[in-house]
């Protein structure tokens, strides 16, 4: 594996490369970490020796502070809680003494102190909670320390900038002196005369440029200037008005100089300049810039009016202070990617009042924080004492860090610009997006507002994009389902579902199906709100409801569009299940999602939406139930008895399970928790001629579903009971996830097993059942004598 600290220098090459500070290049970044626990300086020495650093450990604040004064330490990583000195006072020193260091948090304690300690004043760069992954810390020091880098050249930049203008500022005499051969190119051209040219010199006003001068004689065009200049030259020309122009460049060399020359820099790249010129004939202006910047000059070709529309535009936008303590100030920072077609109103105008660093450093540690963990949800409550933050992480929440009250009203807002939610309207539920990237990873995050009695409420669904695909296998789908799995996707057309509640892996699921159907023969659409993964070879469309770009309108429109696979991320309404069976009748293979309990219930949904039953029988080929439970930690999985009381709430078979079943004791890798990962279990209902009679003539739920029961499918209870067997999830999950079987079961009189109370024998012993009427089957009291409904005596036992 590559090291983590060469990975932002492996962009760097070529002339950039030798541009970049010696010191960069030769010497090892110093990194210091500060702990009370031998037991995690040792820890940080083992996750970072392979590392191209040099590193320094502290055991408190007070010798860190000394390490820092005899060492060069461009980046420190500190606890919270230590004795003394605490890691926000420490960070907060570092910040006065030595800005420029990076300033890395880690804590294992979720408090206010600690939270406002890491973003009060900027005092760090990132807050890390523990634990933390090995990987993902090196990736954030590398990270870090490549900003650190990259704000080292900006500051010798600005000082390279500071020195050049003064230096030219003294020489501009040596730029106004005009060499140029414009006229005699323009004259040779045949575009004006030598009698127009001699008149535009005499009438040239005081810093006019030449070719101005003609164009208000209307001697010629500036098009035409630019053609001549060109065709003469044969030099690249720039669009001024579209390239792309950095506006530091653009300020490198002074204003009044570049309108009097009609010359501009627009890129800077190593130790050249590219300057954009309406007369690059002027040679001796070109080694005048070489000569005062020491950079080498490329010239191109630009319009004289474009040249001070630049100009203008770019000094439009106020001056920008060449001091480093504004734009040197690390910060952790999450990109927000807004849609070119929804608004053109630049970010920084959207965050408006709301750009208060605290504020920002709370959202962008909170958001990077989830990322981290995984996790599937953030919660954002308002207390009355705090803002609680929680996790949603395996399908539980876990409370990760409280936030002062006051501070609660300005996240809301902040959040709710970066979703283009209305932060004025606090009495209603609105919902939003947010599409951001965090380190290397780019996540789509829905957002949606609620009011409470201590202020709104938010939650961001996370839908990682740049999630891999997962095998059948992987997701927890055992052998015998994987072959009629694997049967029902070679067949050329049909529907195939997958139900079960919000967050139970349904479009993982269809995704993984459509990964073993891929082909390039094949054309594959997908149409989804948003799309939650990338596939390279489908063709994905993200549903827009606001503009009219619904459901059932895209997949009108894919089916024009000659697919032969087709993913629905949603059937939520009758018209897009209607055009969604059609497709499938009409040849194509459909893949989509309904929220049921059952798999055989998801019929009798579809039914309701108002398709005909006989166009389901015909075109339905499989339905998948499924739920998500946590997998039980492979390190430390051990052996336990089996909960009787679990067993008995979850009325499992006497025998099914043995003596012992499975169970994490909780580890350093679960995070104490026994549990790492999660597996699904699922209901797998696949049709046949038998099913597809029945559901068009006389379809009966309950009588369908144990038609599939014979037929071999297995409940979503006996999945997961087998998983338990298998040591995949335990019986606490299965009931935290399944909850408690209730079923209508009696106890033998002669055996006291409990079996359904439907059968009037006891499959174990044999023995009839005696309170019932032999005549009507209704069941008796024991003190009644006689049937109530037919009046037979009822027989006694004996």
């Amino acid at each position: 594996m590559a090291k983590y600290s060469e990975l932002f220098k492996a962009g760097m090459k070529g002339e950039e490369r030798e541009a970049a500070s010696p010191a960069a290049e030769t010497s090892p970044f110093g990194v210091l970490f500060v702990d009370d626990e031998p037991g995690v300086l040792a820890a940080m020495r083992r996750i970072f020796m392979d590392e191209n650093y040099q590193l320094f450990t502290a055991p408190g604040g007070a010798e860190a502070l000394a390490v820092m004064e005899s060492n060069e330490v461009q980046l420190i990583v500190s606890d919270h809680r230590m004795p003394g000195m605490t890691g926000a006072e420490l960070l907060k020193t570092v910040k006065e003494r030595w800005p420029q260091t990076i300033r890395i948090m880690l804590t294992g304690h979720a408090d206010v102190s600690s939270v406002m300690g890491a973003v009060k004043d900027g005092a760090v760069y990132k807050f890390i909670t523990k634990p933390w992954n090995d990987d993902d810390l090196r990736l954030t020091v590398s990270l870090a320390l490549q900003q650190y880098l990259l704000m080292q050249e900006n500051q010798t930049l600005k000082e390279l900038t500071r020195s050049q203008q003064r230096r030219i500022r003294n020489y501009a005499n040596l730029f106004d002196e005009n060499r140029g051969m414009i006229g005699g190119i323009l004259v040779k051209a045949g575009l004006v005369s030598s009698e127009e040219l001699a008149r535009a010199v005499h009438d040239r006003n005081e810093g006019e440029f030449l070719s101005d001068t003609l164009v208000r004689m209307g001697a010629l065009t500036e098009s035409q200037v630019v053609k001549a200049l060109q065709a003469s030259l044969n030099i690249e020309y720039v669009d001024l008005s579209c390239a792309e122009i950095a506006s530091q460049a653009v300020r490198f060399l002074p204003r009044d100089l570049c309108e009097r020359n009609r010359m501009v820099p627009i890129r800077m790249t190593g130790r050249q300049i590219t300057v954009a010129m309406a007369d690059p004939s002027d040679i001796y202006k070109i080694d005048n810039i070489a000569m005062m910047t020491g950079l080498s000059v490329v010239p191109l070709l630009a319009a004289s009016s474009e040249v001070v529309a630049l100009l203008q535009r770019v000094y439009a936008e106020g001056p920008q202070p060449l001091e480093p303590s504004a734009d040197l100030e690390p910060i952790d920072e999450i990109d927000i990617i807004i849609d070119d077609e929804e608004s053109q109103v630049s970010v920084t105008e959207l965050i408006g009042s709301s750009e208060v660093p605290p504020v920002i450093r709370i959202v962008n540690a909170v958001i990077s924080e989830a990322i981290r963990y995984h996790a599937s949800d953030i919660h954002i409550e308002g207390k009355t004492k705090y803002t609680l933050v929680r996790f949603r992480i395996d399908g539980l929440l876990h409370s990760k860090i409280k936030i002062p009250a006051d501070l609660h009203p300005a996240i809301v807002s902040r959040i709710k610009i970066l979703s283009k939610m209305d932060i004025s309207e606090r009495r209603k539920p609105q919902d939003g997006r947010i599409t951001v990237k965090a380190g290397t990873r780019i996540v789509d995050m829905r957002v949606s507002s609620l009011p409470t009695l201590n202020g709104e409420k938010m939650v961001l669904r996370i839908l990682d994009k740049s999630a891999a695909i997962k095998e059948l296998p992987d997701l927890g789908v055992l052998e015998g389902d994987l072959k009629k799995i694997r049967t029902m996707v070679k067949k050329p057309q049909g529907v195939i579902i997958a139900t079960g509640p919000t967050g139970s892996g349904k479009t993982t699921m269809l995704y993984s199906i459509l990964a073993t159907m891929l082909e390039g023969s094949k054309n594959f659409e997908t149409i989804e709100e948003p799309v939650e993964y990338f596939v390279e070879d489908a063709n994905q469309v993200a549903v827009r409801e606001k503009i009219g770009l619904s459901f059932a309108s895209v997949l009108r429109a894919t089916l024009r569009q000659d697919p032969d696979v087709i993913l629905v991320g949603e059937i939520r309404d009758p018209e897009t299940a209607d055009v969604a069976f059609k497709a499938a009748l009409t040849g194509h293979m459909v893949l989509s999602t309904l929220h049921t309990n059952s798999a055989v219930a998801s019929i009798t949904r579809l039914i309701d939406m108002g398709i005909k039953p006989y166009i389901i029988a015909s075109a339905l080929e499989g339905l998948f139930a499924q739920r998500l439970v946590r997998r039980i930690c492979p390190n430390c999985s051990m052996e336990v008895p089996a909960d009787q009381e679990i067993v008995e709430l979850l009325r499992v078979p006497p025998g099914l399970l043995g003596e012992t079943v499975h169970r994490g004791k909780g580890c350093e890798q679960c995070n104490q928790t026994g549990y790492r990962g999660r597996t699904g279990i699922f209901e797998l209902f696949t049709m046949n001629e038998d099913f597809r009679h029945f559901i068009s003539t006389s379809y009966r739920e309950s009588e369908l579903f144990e038609m599939a029961r014979g037929n071999g499918m297995r409940t979503l209870m006996e999945d997961g009971l087998e998983k338990v067997c298998l040591g995949m999830t335990t019986l606490e999950e299965l009931l935290r996830v399944m909850g408690p079987q209730l079923l209508y079961q009696r106890t033998c009189a002669c055996c006291r097993r409990t079996i359904d109370a439907k059968f009037p024998f006891c499959p174990f012993c044999g023995s009839l059942r005696q309170n019932f009427c032999k005549s009507c089957r209704v069941p008796l009291e024991p003190q009644w004598l006689n049937c109530p409904h037919c009046g037979t005596p009822k027989e006694l036992p004996g």
